[in-house]
């Protein structure tokens, strides 16, 4: 049986980061924590959301994330969302723990989130891809979930985006 090393476990962490990025413009920052072995996505929409509205998106996150669970027979067990409103913009983060994430529900709410009608979600210069390649990008990020299950990665992990690159440290 093969074993990775350290390094290859944080090689494969920063690679599923990366990736999701890339994958998905919408996601401003993603957060690793290994401690309690969970990811946040940060979305940042361009204006104060109101109550009703971040409530909505609340709502819709973790709805979708329970139903998505029950058709994949999939029990989640942390999810958490919540919001800040900085300098005229909202921040939605959502938390969610690494053992039952899967990539298909990632590309739910980041679907419904781009047809919710709510004031722009930014996005960071999306890539013009292929269908082709964006199939391939989802079953690399399903294929790195499986792989950082495993991982014995002990750093935390913060990656976003920056002039057209992503950029992961630990923290």
């Amino acid at each position: 049986m093969y074993s990775r090393t350290k390094n290859e476990d944080a090689t494969e962490t920063a690679n599923l980061l990366t990736t999701i990025l890339v994958r998905y413009p919408e996601v401003s920052t993603i957060n690793y924590y290994p401690q309690k072995n969970t990811l946040r996505l940060n979305f940042i929409f361009t204006e104060e959301l109101s109550e009703q509205q971040v409530n909505w998106i609340t709502n819709f996150i973790q709805t979708g994330i329970e139903v998505f669970g029950i058709l994949e027979k999939n029990k989640t067990n942390i999810v958490k969302v919540n919001s800040e409103i900085i300098a005229g913009l909202t921040l939605i983060q959502l938390e969610r723990d690494l053992p039952t994430l899967v990539q298909g529900e990632i590309g739910l709410i980041i679907k419904g989130l781009r047809q919710s009608g709510l004031p722009n979600i930014i996005i960071d210069n999306p890539d013009d891809f292929y269908e082709d390649d964006l199939r391939f990008q989802e079953e690399m990020i399903e294929s790195m979930l499986e792989n950082v299950k495993t991982t014995t990665e002990s750093k935390p992990l913060f990656a976003f985006r920056e002039e057209g690159r992503v950029l992961v440290f630990n923290k």
